[in-house]
């Protein structure tokens, strides 16, 4: 019998639903069905052509005209260049609002593709098949759509809600060991922001987290979108202030990806040694103590994520978070923690030397 559960974003008539299980990409058909579009129009990793070719064949069988797009693994495909590659591929099929683009893959092609979506002719419906924990548990869920600059990543986007998202995690038994991991990063940062018994429980079975339990990940994964939908139902747009305790981390993550070079580190390598670096900035502006530090990085470590990265200068660095799509009049603003369970907004000025020593404490 599938291990089968469901999470419904609730967002008026944008509302949808995760459905979450073992071996449940077989009943991809159902959800597409239901949603009745004209034509599909499916983006997909070239490292998952065995799913994707399962997705397609179960929907050629409902829909009468599929078209398909192969798009590069890695942070590189998420770019304008590649976007434009895909509105062609939709405007020679005739691609209309009655049409659906369906995304199989990992962050990368989800963001892209329902960005792709976003834009052709002003909204189509898009439809997320998430295949990597990441995006699981983050990326598939909420909305956010975009690209990267060279300047900085996430920059041009749109906020673009799926018609569905279907998570199988059968996917992940494909997924090299760093690539799952890195998944873990974004699991963790849940408890950290707004669960201390959700992290707890990581805390409980990292062996099972490490061994990807099916049971256990079909659960854990179904709490992360809970909890992300929870946020998202509050501030869907970001302006509330609300939807911003998602980015732990991530000021610092975007700044070693952009300036180490996209690819250097995974995302979620990244996220976990901001989350670090995050933790350790509040400890020295007296919000945590060095408990809260100690346990956070306990965790990180034990699941296999790094936490430190290659050293670099460190003004590049700081120039990146000057561009945060967080900012307001120039000011780096940040996540920071007051307790596992517990972050908040800090619109302070912080001054450089203290960022600077928070830096060099996380470099190799």
């Amino acid at each position: 019998m599938i291990k089968q559960t469901s999470v419904f974003v609730r967002l008026g008539e944008q509302s949808y639903e995760i459905e979450i299980g073992i071996g449940n990409l077989a009943s991809i058909g159902s959800p597409i069905q239901k949603l009745n579009p004209s034509k599909l129009f499916l983006i997909y990793d070239e490292n998952v052509v065995m799913h994707f070719q399962v997705v397609q064949e179960l929907l050629c069988e409902i829909i009468s005209e599929v078209h398909s797009h192969k798009v590069a693994s890695g942070e590189a495909s998420k770019c304008i260049g590649v976007a434009n590659e895909l509105w062609d591929f939709l405007s020679r099929h005739q691609a209309d609002r009655n049409s659906m683009v369906v995304a199989i893959g990992g962050g990368v092609v989800g963001d892209l593709a329902g960005f792709v979506a976003a834009t052709y002719a002003r909204g189509v419906p898009f439809f997320q098949i998430p295949t990597t924990l990441l995006s699981h548990v983050d990326s598939s869920v909420g909305g956010k759509t975009g690209v990267n600059l060279p300047s900085a990543k996430n920059m041009v986007g749109a906020f673009w809600q799926p018609a569905g998202v279907l998570i199988d995690t059968q996917t992940l038994s494909t997924l090299e060991d760093r690539e799952y991991v890195s998944g873990l990063a974004e699991v963790i940062k849940y408890g950290l922001i707004m669960d201390e018994p959700f992290f707890e429980k990581l805390e409980a079975n990292v062996a099972g987290l490490k061994h990807r339990d099916a049971d256990l990940l079909v659960d854990v994964i179904a709490h992360c979108c809970r909890l992300k939908a929870n946020v998202v139902e509050e501030d869907e747009k970001e302006t509330l202030g609300r939807r911003a305790i998602l980015n732990y981390g991530h000021t610092f993550a975007h700044a070693f990806e952009s300036v180490l070079g996209y690819g250097t580190y995974l995302h979620g390598e990244a996220v976990a040694v901001g989350m670090l670096c995050a933790g350790s900035l509040a400890k020295k502006m007296g919000r945590v103590n060095q408990a809260f530090c100690d346990r956070q990085e306990e965790l990180v470590r034990k699941v296999g994520l790094p936490v430190k990265v290659d050293r670099t200068d460190i003004q590049p660095l700081i120039d990146v978070m000057k561009r945060d799509k967080k900012n307001v009049s120039n000011r780096i603003r940040f996540i920071l923690p007051t307790g596992i369970g517990s972050v908040e907004l800090v619109d302070a000025p912080i001054k450089k030397e203290l960022i600077e020593s928070v830096f060099n404490e996380f470099f190799e």
